[in-house]
């Protein structure tokens, strides 16, 4: 049995300096993401990658970070917060290094998996840091969201510093990083207090489990991703294999003594909503950028610097996230901001379905805007529901749920838009790829309205299952505490 003391504990201060430390942590894999993503078309020119090639250095990244998540989740339970943050911090920071020295698609590509691993025990770890450290309620909310804002200021920031430094030469989107995750490396050994020690015989790890849940998404992805140029037989094949391992997933977290899930936690209605929400939100969200980078450096010849300036509307959620979240959270309960952001995201995809050749930056900028104050609407709250209510032992677990789901839809959203944009595109025109484009960005569309709709179900089953006649306590604190 784990301590259950308070991983930070002591004087307010101290524990805001942990908060900064993870801040960091989080600020650093968000630049990450960002640079990479407007540097794509370089590594693509560069390194002589196709289409499908060049996704998969996104899709590899975010395949180790969601396929390792539970591992890393539970690791962060069983072995202590702090350790895993650290180890796995500075495996992230030689890894983002060595995909610098890339010289061809899929060494590049298995540097950006590796990287992934390592954020996979580095991010609910320091999650789980943070849901120990803090009280349940407005002190643990305030956190959450002040964490999430941060991340959203690294996106912000890294599209600005990715297309400056992929104008000098992509590479040095790789190596950028790496100073500062050497500086949070250093300031989390000090910052970052020790965990208890565990009391008991030593845990085991469901290895069996983490390589078949991994397996599956990994298969389940290589399917969508190439249901558009590969025969209906392999496709399908691919995707029953990947079902099967996730068949066999399930089967063996039912059978080990220690598994990577305690299968109960899904009985959570309101958590597995809040991770489908999660998914398919984070599906759209990446799915749409991946697109929108393409249209704007490959038919539109912007560059890279053009392309970071234009997307810079986005990062919004940096300012909104810790100042009007909070307040609107408050006032009308998470259910309803989340629902109200994934609505959003839908409007601002539906503004881009009849994109032109000619479009101007005015044309852009309301979805561009209206994305960036969904993502401030959605990713916080949908936080903190995914770990609320949850056992302190378990917040790993919750965390590494919340993180597979966001990775896992990206994975998903990535190699779907890809697909279907494929299948769209025409000769290699300007009508025939915007054809393409057009029907790529239905996928961030529907997937939006059918987040929104879990968003909406999951509200009224709450509503009713919290109604005074039942429970003795007000809908609106009960719906305030829960999304």
């Amino acid at each position: 049995m784990v301590s259950t003391s308070r991983a930070t504990d002591g004087p307010g201060a101290r524990r805001w300096g942990v908060l900064l430390v993870l801040c960091g942590a989080i600020f650093l894999e968000g630049i990450d993401v960002a640079m990479l993503n407007v540097a794509l078309p370089s590594i693509r020119s560069d390194l002589g990658m196709s289409t499908g090639e060049l996704q998969w250095v996104m899709s590899a990244y975010v395949l180790g970070y969601g396929g390792f998540m539970l591992l890393g989740g539970r690791a962060a339970d069983l072995f202590g917060r702090r350790r895993m943050f650290v180890l796995w911090l500075a495996v992230f920071l030689l890894f983002s290094g060595l995909g610098g020295l890339a010289t061809d698609g899929w060494t590049l590509v298995l540097a950006r998996f590796v990287t992934g691993v390592a954020a996979a025990f580095m991010t609910p770890a320091g999650l789980s840091v943070i849901t120990t450290g803090f009280a349940e309620g407005p002190e643990r909310d305030r956190a959450l969201l002040v964490y999430s804002g941060t991340a959203a200021g690294g996106f912000t920031v890294g599209l600005v510093a990715g297309g400056l430094l992929a104008a000098v030469h992509w590479r040095w989107v790789f190596f950028a990083p790496v100073l500062l995750a050497a500086l949070i490396l250093a300031a989390a050994v000090v910052c970052v207090p020790r965990d208890a020690r565990p009391d008991g015989p030593v845990r085991r790890v469901d290895l069996a489990g983490a390589l078949t849940v991994t397996a599956a998404l990994v298969l389940i992805v290589l399917g969508v991703e190439r249901a558009a140029h590969a025969p209906a037989a392999v496709t399908a094949g691919t995707l029953l294999a990947g079902l099967a391992f996730l068949a066999a997933f399930v089967l063996i977290e039912r059978r080990v003594p220690e598994p990577l899930v305690r299968l109960g936690i899904l009985r959570d209605g309101t958590l597995v909503r809040a991770n489908l929400a999660a998914l398919l939100f984070s599906g759209g969200f990446f799915g749409f950028q991946f697109l929108v980078v393409l249209y704007l450096q490959e038919l539109r010849g912007w560059s890279t610097l053009q392309t970071s300036l234009a997307m810079l509307v986005v990062g919004i959620d940096a300012v909104l996230s810790p100042t009007l979240t909070p307040r609107l959270a408050g006032r009308f309960g998470n259910a309803r901001v989340i629902t109200g952001g994934l609505l959003l995201a839908a409007l601002a995809y539906g503004l881009f379905l009849p994109v032109r050749a000619d479009w101007t930056y005015a044309a852009m900028f309301p979805g561009l805007l209206l994305l960036g104050l969904a993502f401030s609407l959605a990713y916080g709250p949908l936080t903190i529901t995914a770990t609320d209510g949850v056992a302190e032992e378990e917040q790993g677990l919750a965390g590494g749920l919340l993180y597979t789901a966001f990775q896992f839809g990206a994975a998903l959203g990535l190699s779907a838009v890809t697909a279907v944009a494929a299948a769209a595109t025409g000769a290699g025109t300007t009508a025939g790829r915007l054809d393409g484009y057009r029907a790529g960005l239905l996928v961030p569309f529907a997937a939006a309205l059918l987040a929104a709709a879990v968003s909406v179900l999951g509200g009224r089953s709450r509503r009713a299952a919290a109604s005074p006649a039942t429970t003795g306590e007000p809908t609106a604190k009960a719906e305030a505490s829960r999304v």
